[in-house]
């Protein structure tokens, strides 16, 4: 269809970003941008309704690197969720503009402030996260009397977050005489009613599923407690996933389970909110790399993420209700190509599932348990103490004891 096969080539974009993206080996633009770009260029507010991972950056980065100007000041400001995100719509922009040598700067928490202020001080477009922009501005080192465009990407996820405030600061600090792009998986009440205080007569986009439901297999074993982290093991084995990412509740989990993966042979890294910023980006830059193909992660942490190339997920705990549930998931079987959902549960994740299960489009199949190898799990102490190997069923703490009915389809 012409949605899904539009050129470039046809979209008016200038020689010089239009040389950058085909030499990048883009040929054909994505829904969103098909949509996106035209609107962006004729200087309206947009409110794209689409997901990580849908070619997002180019639909609001082109048109804007189009506009943008060299040594004119601060002309464009992206706001993101987490700082993966930062980085990785600041790298396509520079590959885009390759030709224009704009200068773009990522701020993010964690890191110096001092080199982030020598960079505002020449650059053209900045991309950051809620936090440390406003840190910024509080200083004085970042100027936004010259911005002629505000991006707000991933709006659901920084709400989700907690940086509503932060935004409603940001906005109010940008000049009146913008334009205003917003691009969400979701467009909840919260983004509507940024929306509606914000934007002028946005006009509103929205892509189909970006996830084919058919290309997306969905599973779940019901094992007893500490078995859990054994058939782990004997899934990723049997399963040989190209890029997984396994999903648990906390750091703590996050850090026993990927050393214990890693311990028995799996190249696994762990990726939580505690890591520092430079090793995130080592962890990032080994995943991407597929140095190690499994990546061991919080729900904070995978949030904003941008992983092409996923094959499988695995919800080494079950999150909490379905939007966290469709999130997760989402990041597999993408750009036509199939993926696998595996969701291990034991007793505790029981009323969870419950939850997840309640919205009636989440088709999950149970699966028969496989014979596998039972496997120690090693209990890793804070300050790095190690008080040897544990049992399977005693490394878990107290506070995950059952809890609810068993899933609802069990009941025959």
């Amino acid at each position: 269809t012409k949605g899904e096969n539009m050129r470039y080539t046809e979209m008016n974009i200038e020689k010089p970003i239009l040389d950058a993206i085909l030499e990048l080996g883009f040929k054909e633009t994505t829904e969103i941008q098909e949509k996106a770009i035209p609107l962006v260029k004729a200087g309206k507010d947009v409110m794209g309704q689409s997901e990580t991972g849908s070619g997002k950056t180019a639909a609001f980065g082109l048109p804007i690197l189009e506009k943008v100007k060299q040594k004119a000041g601060i002309q464009a400001l992206i706001v993101a969720p987490t700082r993966e995100l930062a980085e990785q719509i600041s790298k396509n922009l520079k590959s885009f503009s390759k030709n224009k040598k704009f200068f773009i700067t990522t701020v993010y928490g964690g890191v110096s402030l001092n080199p982030q202020i020598e960079y505002l001080k020449i650059a053209e477009i900045v991309v950051g996260t809620p936090g440390r922009i406003l840190d910024h501005l509080r200083r004085g080192t970042l100027h936004l009397e010259k911005v002629k465009f505000l991006v707000l990407d991933e709006a659901d996820r920084m709400f989700d977050m907690g940086f509503i405030d932060d935004i409603k600061q940001i906005i109010s600090l940008c000049p009146k005489d913008r334009q205003t792009l917003l691009f969400s998986a979701t467009l909840n009440s919260q983004v509507q009613k940024i929306a509606e205080r914000y934007m002028r007569d946005p006009e509103r986009i929205k892509t189909k599923d970006f996830v084919k439901k058919e290309l997306l297999k969905q599973i779940y074993y019901d094992v007893p407690r500490g078995e859990k982290f054994s058939l782990l093991v004997h899934l990723i084995q049997t399963e040989k996933p190209q890029l997984a990412l396994v999903f648990c509740s906390t750091r703590r989990e996050v850090d026993i389970i990927s050393r214990n993966l890693y311990e028995n042979g799996v190249k696994a890294m762990a990726m939580h909110g505690g890591l520092s910023q430079d090793k995130r980006n080592r962890v990032m830059e080994s995943f991407r790399n597929q140095h190690i193909n499994i990546l061991v992660a919080s729900d904070v942490a995978a949030r904003g993420l941008d992983i092409n190339d996923l094959t499988h997920i695995f919800n080494y705990s079950i999150p909490k209700n379905s939007k966290e549930y469709i999130h997760r998931i989402g990041r597999t079987a993408r750009m036509g190509k199939a993926g696998v959902a595996i969701n291990l549960l034991d007793e505790a994740d029981y009323q969870n599932f419950n939850a997840v299960l309640n919205d009636h489009s989440i088709k999950v199949e149970q699966m028969e348990v496989p014979s596998f190898k039972k496997l120690f799990v090693k209990k890793f102490v804070q300050r790095g103490v190690d008080r040897g190997f544990h049992r399977p069923t005693d490394w878990r703490r107290p506070a995950y004891r059952s809890q609810g009915s068993r899933p609802r389809f069990y009941q025959h």
